[in-house]
C-alpha cells in the first residue's frame, strides 16, 4: 500500500473548504503539548496502537498524521498503510513546516525535541566512551564505536533506536491533571483532549 504526501498549504485549504479532516500528530505528549495543530489529536509513534487510531474512522475519508518534520510521520503512515487504512497520508514538513506557514497551532509549554535529546544523548555517550578509553580501559572504545554505528543505522533507516527509548522516558510524557484544561484538538469544535 502507498503512502500519500500533503503539503501543510493543501491541507489547511481542506480544512478551510469545511471538508472532514482526521489528523493524528504521532510526537510524544510532551512534543505535542509545546505545539500542534489545532485540529491534531495526539498518538505518539512509539506506542501507536492502529487499531485504537483506526476505530470509527471511514474507509473513504483521508487519514492524516503528523510529526516535528515529516520522519515519524511516514513511519506511521506506513505502520497505518499496514494495518489496513487505505487512505493514509504524511504532512510533508510535519509540525515545523505547518507552524512557519503561519497556519494556526495551540502553544503550551516548551519541551525539548526528541531530535535534540537524541543528539544530546548520543553525544555523552560518545564522548564518556572516549574519556573511558583514555583513561580506564581501551575496550572502553567499544561504547563510542557502538553509538556511532547506531547513528549510521539510524541515518541509513531512517528509524532511530535511542529515540523510541526516549520517547518513552517519563519527561517525554504528560501527565493526567485535574488543572489541566480541555484542549481543541480531536477534531474541528471539540473541546476533548485526546492527549491527557
Amino acid at each position: 500500500m502507498s503512502v500519500g504526501l500533503i503539503s501543510p498549504k493543501q491541507l489547511f485549504d481542506r480544512i478551510q473548504s469545511g471538508e472532514s479532516v482526521d489528523l493524528v500528530d504521532v510526537r510524544t505528549p510532551a512534543e505535542f503539548r509545546e505545539v500542534h495543530v489545532t485540529i491534531a489529536r495526539n498518538a505518539p509513534l512509539e506506542s501507536l496502537d492502529c487499531g485504537a487510531v483506526l476505530a470509527g474512522h471511514p474507509t473513504n475519508v483521508p487519514l492524516y498524521v503528523i510529526c516535528r518534520s515529516g520522519s515519524r510521520g511516514r513511519q506511521a503512515a506506513e505502520k497505518l498503510a499496514a494495518a489496513g487504512c487505505t487512505n493514509v497520508v504524511n504532512v510533508e514538513g510535519g509540525t515545523m513546516a505547518w507552524d512557519q506557514a503561519g497556519f494556526p497551532v495551540d502553544r503550551g509549554r516548551k519541551s525539548m525535541s526528541l531530535e535534540r535529546q537524541v543528539r544530546i544523548a548520543a553525544g555523552f555517550l560518545s564522548l564518556t566512551g572516549g574519556v573511558l578509553a583514555m583513561t580506564v580501559h581501551p575496550y572502553w572504545a567499544g561504547l563510542s564505536a557502538f553509538v556511532g554505528a547506531g547513528l549510521m543505522f539510524a541515518g541509513i533507516t531512517d528509524t532511530c533506536g535511542m529515540a523510541m527509548v526516549l520517547a518513552r522516558m517519563p519527561w517525554n510524557q504528560v501527565g493526567k491533571s485535574a488543572n489541566t484544561p480541555p484542549v481543541k484538538n480531536c477534531s474541528v469544535g471539540s473541546e476533548t483532549s485526546c492527549c491527557n
